[in-house]
């Protein structure tokens, strides 16, 4: 594995590592209006994407740092959502908002 990639991986899980402890300790209160808040601005950044390709995702719940989301119009059936999803959606939260380990797709 290239030096470049092992840095970004050891980043990625010391960062997630660093989320999931503050979420048991209590330190981040996910029922919190903010991160909600916070979590919404990102996907308004990121609308103007799926939107170009017809599709859109909804905000439907952010629990325990689990941000929940449902893929609308051709992103819902797109065979490519997952990458959608993982490496491009959640990606971004885990950068901006502290706090979230992990976005799943809820139907």
């Amino acid at each position: 594995m290239p030096k470049n990639t092992q840095c970004k991986a050891i980043d990625f899980l010391v960062h997630t590592l660093y989320n999931i402890n503050m979420v048991w300790k209590g330190a981040i209160n996910m029922s919190n209006p903010e991160i909600n808040e916070q979590v919404q601005e990102v996907l308004d950044k990121l609308r103007p994407f799926l939107l170009r390709d017809g599709g859109d995702c909804e905000l439907v719940d952010v629990e325990d740092g689990i941000v929940k989301l449902r893929l609308l119009g051709a992103c819902g059936s797109c065979p490519s959502s997952t990458i959608t999803l993982k490496a491009g959606i959640e990606r971004a939260l885990l950068e901006e908002v502290p706090g979230i380990v992990e976005v799943e797709q809820v139907f």
